[in-house]
């Protein structure tokens, strides 16, 4: 017995070593490949985030297509067709499912930080540089591009310094002092001040803002950037006539929803701007002969996986990947100088390609009935209620999700099982609540977190029918890919660090971490 032990013992000793050592070498072969790199060198680099983005999200996507062009598989985006690929992790300094701000901050500077801190050490003391900034004092033009509002964390990580992500007044400021050449997309969030910060607000962690605290007496963000030499354009016409040559442009969407975003693509129309016409616009005004560097990030892909909105977060992801398209036109054109990285922050939601109830079955083409987001739908469910307070009927509510999610619809193969109209009925009961009454236990938050009871409730039967599941609400910490083409992709390939990719970027920008 006492021999069984020893060599047992013996044997766990040798897998520990194994595995303090093949983690020794994942961490080095990163170093190793950037430090045996020789060229070539880009002149134009794009990185590309997709927030809340894993490889579950392309894949839903990649199906969806198939699927509606009647054909079994895939139909890949075009990120899937870059020849390097590989994936990395997450975490960060003090929690293992990491937030925007730590990993906006890990891509955007190579070093790993605290949840809700931008662009700084841990401890909130000294700040890091990005490579974007490095891009700046290299002399190359530099943009950033987000769906979401041009101060929420993944962004803000690329040009501002600051303890909190919801120091968004402060993060504004930091914008126009940045120089950078082209900021587009979604607008600031409190740009007369922030008044109070409550960091446990589980709103703030998803980064939308809020409309309470905006108007608190300090000099307008706006205003101060105009005076540092920004022009600043919120019209779509003044958007379009934009051209080659403008200089320190902030262009926001003309229309704007919750946490001052672009609509989700699911919603928009001809009044908007989407994220690959933001693309567009910033390589026009950022190609010059010395280099360019562009950040676009896909940031409403997170908040639909928050809300388990599986058709929003599809075509966020198709939206995502035109922008992409947008900077493959131009790498077409320059290939031997233009670097591509497509990367994410983090996964949101656990979005799994399978679910319990549908057992092998997938019916991915079910998610084309529905046609607006769990935001808009939340956004009638609310107008219902309060001009229904004494008459609300549960078959008011029911004909409204079979017209926006085509449940209940047989020729839609959508019919409902009892069980479901009963989960749709106890949603609806608890819709028509005012929040503050609300049963909000456990089992509240298990079924419909912190969204609309009705709405969420239709999103997961959606997904459900068409073979989705969730298991969040929130962050998970699974690995995310990592894709890129041009002069050196290839140390985009492997098995490394989020760290890593900034570290690489920096490497091909010659320039010393």
């Amino acid at each position: 017995m006492r021999n069984k032990l020893k060599k047992s013992g013996i044997l766990l000793l040798a897998v520990l070593f194994l595995g303090v050592h093949n983690i020794y070498a994942q961490t080095n072969a990163a170093e190793k490949a950037r430090s045996n790199y020789r060229g070539p060198y880009p002149k134009y680099i794009f990185y590309f985030i997709g927030d809340g983005f894993g490889l579950a999200q392309t894949n839903a996507a990649e199906t969806y297509l198939a699927a509606v062009s009647d054909k079994e598989g895939i139909q890949k985006l075009e990120m899937s067709k870059l020849p390097h690929q590989g994936f990395f992790t997450t975490y960060a300094l003090n929690r293992f499912i990491t937030g925007s701000a730590a990993a906006g901050t890990a891509l955007a500077t190579g070093h790993k930080t605290t949840i809700n801190t931008i662009g700084m050490d841990g401890a909130k003391q000294n700040p890091h540089k990005s490579v974007a900034e490095m891009a700046r004092d290299k002399g190359w033009k530099v943009g950033v591009v987000t769906s979401v509002s041009i101060d929420h964390a993944t962004p803000a990580a690329f040009y501002a310094h600051q303890p909190s992500r919801n120091m968004y007044y402060n993060i504004s400021l930091d914008l126009s002092k940045s120089n950078f050449n082209y900021f587009g997309g979604g607008g600031f969030n409190h740009p007369e001040g922030d008044g109070e910060i409550n960091e446990k607000d589980i709103m703030s962690n998803i980064g939308m803002g809020g409309s309470d605290n905006d108007k608190n007496g300090k000099p307008n963000s706006i205003d101060i950037a105009k005076k540092r030499g920004y022009q600043y354009i919120d019209t779509k016409k003044g958007f379009k006539n934009l051209k080659a040559g403008d200089n320190k442009i902030i262009a926001v969407s003309p229309v704007l929803s919750g946490g001052k975003s672009l609509r989700y693509s699911i919603d928009q129309d001809e009044n908007d701007i989407s994220l690959a016409q933001f693309t567009a616009k910033g390589i026009e005004l950022l190609d010059n002969s010395k280099g360019f560097f562009m950040m676009v990030e896909g940031g409403k892909i997170d908040w639909a996986c928050h809300a388990n909105d599986a058709a929003t977060v599809i075509k966020e992801t198709l939206d995502y990947d035109a922008a992409v398209a947008e900077a493959l036109k131009f790498y077409n054109k320059h290939p031997k100088e233009t670097l591509i990285v497509v990367a994410a922050d983090h996964e949101t939601g656990g979005m799994g390609m399978g679910f319990s109830g549908s057992h092998y079955q997938t019916e991915f083409q079910l998610l084309q009935h529905q046609n607006i987001s769990y935001e808009a739908f939340s956004n009638l469910v609310n107008e219902y209620r309060k001009s229904h307070k004494e008459t609300a009927k549960f078959e008011d509510i029911r004909n409204l999700v079979q017209k926006h999610f085509g449940l209940g619809d047989e020729s839609k193969d959508l019919a409902l099982s009892e069980f479901e109209v009963k989960r749709l009925k106890d949603a609806f009961e608890q819709s028509m609540l005012a929040k503050k009454e609300r049963n909000k236990n456990d089992q509240y938050y298990l079924l419909y977190g912190s969204y609309d009871p009705i709405t969420v409730t239709a999103c997961h039967l959606l997904a459900n029918k068409a073979g989705i599941g969730w298991t969040s609400y929130s962050h998970t910490a699974t690995p995310i890919p990592m894709r890129a083409i041009g002069p050196g992709a290839e140390l985009f390939s492997g098995y490394y660090d989020n760290t890593d990719l900034p570290k690489n970027i920096m490497k091909l920008l010659k320039v010393k971490k």
